[in-house]
């Protein structure tokens, strides 16, 4: 970017609605991930005619052009690694209509998760998807890399939630996706191409989302195992029990140790726990849910199993587990945090797998994450600052994705690729479908100017 590309975005968002100040510049260059690269411009803009035109000068004056939401992306999708204009979509942040007979909502991509949950609350509706920086990110953010959280189980991932969709493309044309309806079989479904697509191919201005009733009454249940084994065959039982839990989290030895050792957390001293929740729109109903997990506890030679009294104790239980990343996090200045999925029977072998990688190194490491559905949460500690220790840890993940993908898993369960996990994508993606992906870049961005460097869909 130049001068004179400055000063014409200047022109189009207003003077107050752009910046090339240092002090800007910095706080754009990263995002959650251990990516950075300052951008050249931050705008600001108010509705999807403003970015209509910042995408046409993109074009013409060939600079990139990175969407971002809060920047909670552990990826690095958010990283203008090339330069170029930051779109800050924080103005865009309107909750535009909520259609409860309809159970709709349209918004624009810069509401925050939870500013939608508590609107939504009066009438006893919600947006299913909980993903575990739903007080800072947005409903865009959530879009583009089609975030999924604990209760993705039960209730699938943002994508199982996306109705119809504005998107600016990438030459500046106004785009709509998708239908009013609950269904629709009427032509190629567009909306999903840019579900989880992270930016590259569109700049998403509004999002109409389907919304469920929200569950009435909940039972939330925490087990001990002394092997993984157990607690990993109790999950594939519970999935295969005929019930749907809301919730069914594991934490590991690592992590139930550093949760008692640096929260102060009261966890036994066991090689896995299972953090399981039930609910429906009856006590009845969550009560049975509950009473299919126990037998598949029991099944399993479970150690321990407490039962939360009340919704207030269960809250507590949910705290020490959403408590694992950031507190693990902090036993070193960098972490490296993935989110590898397999097969919901694979589960015992990825934990094993991933333990027995770990062996022999000095890196403090974590496993937590989503049983139900399969996705993990692998965390190593490390020092950023020491090349030896950054060299040794992507040689670790590299290891983890070979031993994921061979296990008939995915790179990522719901934080995306962006820059994190770009080389690794030929060992999920056979040669044929990274040119039909690299293809359809080039059809709708052939000037790659839209958060270019993502994903590995540069020939």
């Amino acid at each position: 970017m130049d001068q004179r590309d400055k000063e014409a975005i200047r022109e189009i968002v207003g003077e107050d609605h752009f910046s090339d100040e240092l002090i800007d510049l910095v706080s754009y260059s990263y995002d959650s991930s251990d990516h950075d690269h300052r951008p050249g411009g931050v705008a600001y803009p108010a509705d999807s005619e403003q970015i209509s035109r910042i995408m046409q000068l993109a074009n013409e004056r060939r600079f990139p052009v990175i969407p971002r939401g809060a920047g909670t992306s552990l990826a690095g999708s958010a990283v203008p690694i090339q330069g170029g204009l930051v779109l800050d979509m924080v103005r865009m942040n309107r909750i535009l209509d909520i259609r409860i007979p309809d159970r709709q909502v349209v918004v624009q991509p810069g509401v925050v998760y939870a500013a939608l949950q508590k609107a939504l609350a009066p009438s006893g509706f919600c947006f299913p998807p909980d993903p575990a920086s739903g007080k800072v990110c947005t409903l865009g953010g959530n879009v583009a890399t089609n975030a999924g959280g604990i209760r993705g189980a039960k209730y699938g991932v943002t994508r199982d939630y996306v109705l119809a969709l504005e998107v600016v493309l990438p030459d500046g044309r106004i785009m709509h996706t998708g239908t009013k309806c609950m269904k629709s079989s009427s032509g190629l479904d567009t909306t999903r191409i840019f579900v989880g697509s992270e930016g590259v191919l569109g700049v998403i201005t509004e999002i109409t989302l389907k919304i469920n009733p929200m569950p009435t009454a909940f039972r939330t249940a925490l087990a001990s195992f002394e092997t993984l084994r157990q607690a990993g065959q109790a999950v594939t039982d519970i999935m295969h029990s005929g019930i749907l839990p809301s919730v069914l989290e594991i934490m590991e030895e690592n992590t139930i140790r550093v949760l008692r050792e640096n929260y102060g957390a009261d966890l036994p001293d066991v090689s896995a726990l299972l953090l399981v929740e039930t609910d429906g729109y009856t006590d009845g109903e969550a009560e049975y849910g509950m009473g299919k997990v126990a037998t598949a506890f029991e099944a399993n030679q479970a150690k321990t199993v407490s039962m939360a009294k009340d919704r207030e104790e269960a809250e507590k239980l949910w705290a020490i587990r959403r408590a694992a990343g950031s507190v693990a996090g902090g036993l070193r200045p960098n972490n490296l945090s993935e989110d590898v999925t397999v097969p919901i029977s694979k589960v015992p072998d990825l934990l094993e797998g991933i333990q027995k990688l770990m062996v022999g190194h000095k890196y403090p490491f974590v496993i937590f994450g989503h049983a139900g559905d399969g996705n993990l949460h692998p965390k190593i500690m490390f020092d950023g600052s020491d090349p030896q220790q950054v060299r040794e840890v992507h040689q670790i993940a590299e290891q983890m994705f070979k031993l994921t993908c061979g296990l008939g898993g995915t790179l990522s369960g719901e934080h995306g690729i962006g820059l994190a996990k770009a080389p690794y994508m030929h060992l999920e993606h056979e040669p044929l479908a990274m040119e039909m992906m690299r293809l359809l870049k080039r059809t709708l961005d052939p000037n790659n100017v839209l958060n270019p460097g993502k994903m590995a869909l540069e020939d």
